[in-house]
């Protein structure tokens, strides 16, 4: 008998302890084969949109093809077309991961930040919850902006009008919605404990 306890305990324990249910558990990534014809339907306009099959945060959407299909269509503007440019967006999208501790959201985006020209100590510094210094004035705007939105829900007169300045009011728009989208993704890939690819390093968890 007390050679079973360990591993009784080992198999029971899991189920009983708070939030201890497995990423897959919650909103499990559905089977191609199993979709509704709902899903099938979001699926596949997923895919002549993106040009490849769903993944990641659309993943555990699918249990609501509606909402998914809405999703992915701001998507496909605000990551892609966006009024400031993809390199502002990624750098607000990395402020966004940082500030949910997203896993997933910054092993995404962190290597395509650096591709399109955020440096890497900039980078670093968002990663270890620190403010980045030595940006261009957009960088360093769309960076102060973000960071007073997610912390203060609101963003004060001085940091709108450097914004506005140098963005236009279509540009404040559109810097504000990446915050929006990506803060909502954020959320669902939480809520699902959506699992960080094995090669993936987690962000630390602050305050540390």
């Amino acid at each position: 008998m007390s050679r079973l306890l360990p591993a009784c305990l080992a198999v029971v324990l899991p189920l009983l302890l708070p939030g201890a249910a497995r990423a897959e558990d919650r909103l499990p990534t559905i089977p191609p084969a199993q979709y509704s014809p709902e899903q099938k339907q979001a699926a596949e306009a997923f895919e002549a949109a993106r040009k490849t099959p769903v993944f990641g945060p659309f993943e555990p959407l699918m249990h609501s093809p509606e909402v998914m299909s809405l999703a992915r269509s701001m998507g496909d503007y605000l990551r892609y077309k966006p009024k400031i440019g993809t390199t502002l967006s990624e750098l607000v999208i990395l402020v966004n991961a940082r500030h949910w501790t997203q896993d997933y959201e910054w092993y995404v985006h962190a290597p395509i930040a650096k591709k399109v020209g955020i440096a890497p100590e900039a980078i670093a510094a968002i990663r270890d919850g620190r403010r980045p210094t030595g940006l261009p004035e957009d960088q360093e705007t769309a960076y102060d902006f973000t960071a007073e939105l997610l912390q203060n829900k609101r963003v004060s007169d001085a940091t709108f009008a450097r914004a506005e300045k140098l963005f236009g009011k279509p540009g404040v728009v559109d810097l504000t919605a990446v915050s929006g989208y990506y803060t909502f993704l954020a959320m669902e890939l939480n809520v699902a404990r959506y699992p960080l690819p094995k090669d993936g390093t987690p962000l630390p968890r602050l305050p540390e």
